[in-house]
């Protein structure tokens, strides 16, 4: 085999064509590649915003949530208030007929 060729050969021809149509395919490879990407990089972004949202809608009912707790347990409270108000006004109506009585036993 002859070190230079005058005429084109066939096997080089082919391998170079080869290397050619290898060249297109993998441009358009790398095309579609970055074109997915890109594409995964928009919504990867919209889901982000989505996120975020979420997360703060979820924040305002946690406040929301710990501010009606707060009120339930007053109103929970309330009734329990109330009935420790009417046995210390009785028990002090109580301790006054009692001291009543007796100072009118004593004939004060």
């Amino acid at each position: 085999m002859p070190e230079k060729c005058n005429e084109p050969c066939a096997d080089m021809t082919r391998m170079e064509q080869q290397v050619k149509d290898l060249q297109k395919q993998n441009g358009e490879d790398h095309r579609e590649i970055r074109d997915r990407l890109a594409q995964l990089e928009k919504e990867d972004a919209v889901q982000l915003v989505q996120y975020r949202t979420i997360l703060d809608k979820l924040d305002g009912l946690t406040q929301k949530h710990d501010c009606l707790n707060a009120k339930l347990e007053a109103l929970e409270a309330k009734p329990g208030k109330r009935w420790e108000g009417i046995v210390e006004k009785a028990v002090w109506a109580l301790c006054a007929a009692v001291i009543a009585f007796l100072l009118g036993k004593i004939g004060l």
